[in-house]
């Protein structure tokens, strides 16, 4: 399926009445050849592999198990007792490798790189503070990229999406201050003109399937320390506050004042 001819293989393969029975995963690729996603995943390695561009298997198997994996995640923020966004992935991610066990190990290296893909998703919806930033600057975020992209082009999420991240990737420093600053004020306008509505619970979950929203506070950090609570997110993303000291005597307190990666 790295050879520049996976859909011909496929094809052959069927042809042959071989497409059950060589190898589970095989198989499922199969299964799975004619859903778009998976089609274009396999179109994408093709032409990859044809430009003389590497290619890596944990790419091609994150894309033919994501729907398990996004059909998990799913189930897991709408059932009862309703999970934050990244938990609940982190535990659809768990279970498909479990019941997966024997085919792809979910402690090996090419389980954790399809990790890490799965687990930048949710972070593209997020563009403001600092987490557009962190999220470029990691090692795995071209994978994470392309993933997101072909998601896109399967309609599972608006292309505006993957546009802006293509731009912003390839951005200098101040082109991407003034892309964040701009996502931030087009968040600001839109939350001005929705209609007031009682607050939701910290745990609520997001509106759209399988992704959570971005911050639109006006105060960054705020957004960004609030959202790493609500959606589930590691805290060590999570600005640091600085503490008020208490002066000796009951004085008054001082003058002291009182945003994540993405393979």
């Amino acid at each position: 399926l790295q050879t520049g001819h996976a859909l011909a293989t496929i094809e052959q393969l069927k042809a042959l009445g071989l497409s059950k029975g060589i190898y589970p995963l095989l198989d499922l690729v199969v299964e799975r050849a004619d859903s778009p996603f998976v089609r274009s995943a396999l179109q994408d390695t093709d032409r990859r592999v044809g430009e003389g561009k590497p290619v890596a298997p944990s790419f091609l198997l994150a894309c033919v198990l994501w729907s398990d994996v996004r059909d998990g995640w799913s189930k897991r923020m709408e059932e009862p007792g309703r999970q934050p966004p990244f938990p609940a992935l982190q535990d659809a991610i768990d279970q498909v490798f479990s019941e997966r066990i024997g085919d792809v190990s979910g402690g090996g290296r090419l389980a954790s790189d399809m990790r890490e893909i799965w687990m930048m998703q949710p972070r593209f919806e997020k563009r403001v503070g600092s987490s557009a930033f962190s999220l470029v600057d990691q090692p795995r975020f071209r994978a994470a990229f392309d993933f997101m992209r072909l998601r896109a082009e399967t309609g599972e999420i608006e292309e505006v999406l993957a546009d802006w991240w293509q731009e912003f990737s390839m951005a200098n420093d101040n082109l991407r201050a003034d892309m964040v600053e701009q996502v931030r004020a087009e968040q600001g306008r839109g939350k001005a003109t929705r209609a007031p509505r009682p607050p939701r619970k910290r745990s609520a979950t997001p509106a759209a399937e399988g992704a959570d929203p971005a911050p639109s506070d006006a105060s960054a950090g705020a957004t960004a320390a609030t959202t790493a609570t609500e959606d589930g997110e590691p805290a060590s993303d999570a600005p640091r506050k600085r503490r008020r000291r208490r002066r000796p005597g009951g004085a008054r307190p001082g003058g002291d004042a009182g945003n994540t990666p993405e393979a």
